[in-house]
């Protein structure tokens, strides 16, 4: 199938609101390989496209210190993407977006309170070489920086940051004669709060004008605060219908589709909303991670079922690596709430319920480790003795949270309407 430039899926999806055949795109963050073959499987199966949102922590060059998520650099991750697509045989339409991409978005930048100058440096960079590996989805997001106080960046400061950003990336893409690609911007932190209908309109007046000046595209997504926030492992924010709706028609009447961030964890109900509610994408990541780490453990107790039958003479010690690097990691933080985002590694490991919290919460940051690794392969081989293919178990335990994503976002057989919409 001819690949669809990512603006024009989104034009399709807005023209399919009036047919009541409309979807809201599902944006997966790349935590794993078994994800993306989770995720291509029924890519094929229901004939939707997919779009993997890879953030700068997860996956950038490595001069800047390239991704936790197996290593990956920008160029390898396209690879490794189309490798997995090639095996599973998806031939639909996925694109490869930047999520987060933008000064002080590595949490090493921030944390060391660079200058502007050097954050924007690098993140110019990454964006390079975001372009150069063809991804197809840059999302410019300035609206992190060390050196403000209270975490609200200035109108006027993000609408500066982001439209240069967009025309820095539209000189390096038009100097290497690249498609077009397209931008997702946004004025704040997804923070569980609700975006105004006055301030995002206020914001897509002024980009408008100030893009239009200088000859520059519209973005194809503008993200909004529905009210959705993620903490722990659970959906904790209130999506608020009426709220979206208004996002989503505003954003309409310029041409652009509403992004929604933090939909983890969400509920049957609350994601049936999201059609009427016209939401033209939402992101998921830490919910997959998540999926995996506790399809791993489902594993481990079947392990322990099997030394206990004398089956297995030497099990792997997966969960327990598994959980003290994975809060060794202390990318954990960001997930908790309250003084539990203030606990020492050596106060969590001493308290086992928490440390088992915690992992249910990052484990997935360590997938990529040696002895992870090492120790995952372990534990298939003991399985695979009994019969039991646990990378299948695993790829299939992911897929369930997919599933229901896909069914209640309306996106079985979207691709199809897409197409057939846009050429009428």
């Amino acid at each position: 199938m001819e690949k669809l430039p990512i603006k024009r899926v989104v034009e399709g999806l807005l023209k399919l609101k009036k047919t009541g055949e409309s979807a809201t795109l599902l944006g997966i963050g790349p935590m794993s390989s078994n994800l993306l073959r989770a995720s291509f499987e029924l890519g094929r199966d229901f004939d939707l496209p997919l779009m993997y949102i890879a953030s700068r922590n997860q996956v950038d060059a490595d001069e800047l210190g390239g991704g936790y998520v197996n290593a990956w650099d920008q160029q390898r991750f396209a690879r490794d993407i189309q490798a997995i697509a090639d095996e599973v045989g998806f031939d639909g339409m996925y694109y490869l977006c930047r999520d987060h991409g933008g000064p002080w978005q590595r949490d090493g930048e921030r944390n060391a309170h660079l200058p502007e100058e050097e954050a924007m440096e690098l993140a110019r960079k990454s964006y390079v070489a975001d372009i150069e590996a063809g991804f197809d989805l840059l999302m410019i997001d300035p609206t992190k920086d060390p050196f403000v106080i209270g975490k609200v960046i200035p109108l006027d400061l993000v609408l500066t940051r982001t439209v240069d950003l967009i025309e820095f990336c539209e000189q390096e893409r038009k100097a290497r004669n690249l498609p077009e690609i397209g931008y997702e911007v946004g004025t704040e932190e997804t923070n569980g709060g609700l975006t105004s209908t006055e301030k995002y309109q206020e914001f897509i007046e002024r980009l408008k004008a100030e893009l239009d000046a200088r000859g520059l595209p519209m973005p194809t997504f503008i993200v909004g605060q529905t009210g959705t926030l993620t903490r722990k492992t659970e959906q904790v924010g209130q999506y608020h219908f009426q709220n979206a709706l208004s996002l989503a028609k505003m954003a309409e009447s310029y041409g652009v589709g509403l992004k929604e961030h933090n939909a983890d964890y969400m509920d049957d109900a609350t994601l049936l909303e999201h059609i009427p509610a016209e939401v033209t994408a939402s992101n998921v990541a830490p919910q997959y991670g998540t999926e995996e780490t506790r399809a791993y453990l489902k594993l481990c107790d079947v392990e322990q079922i099997l030394v206990a039958e004398g089956l297995v003479s030497a099990p792997s010690k997966l969960r327990d690596v598994l959980l003290d690097k994975a809060i060794k990691t202390e990318r954990w933080r960001k997930w908790m709430v309250g003084e539990q985002t203030k606990l020492s590694v050596e106060e969590i490991l001493a308290d086992r319920e928490l440390s088992l919290e915690i992992l249910d919460i990052s484990g997935h940051y360590v997938f990529n480790d040696d002895e992870v690794k090492a120790e995952i392969a372990h534990l298939y081989d003991n399985l695979a003795a009994h019969h039991i293919d646990g990378q299948r178990f695993v790829v299939d335990h992911i897929k369930r949270p997919l599933q229901q994503y896909i069914e209640c976002l309306n996106l079985k057989g979207v691709t199809s309407r897409i197409v057939k919409v846009l050429a009428e």
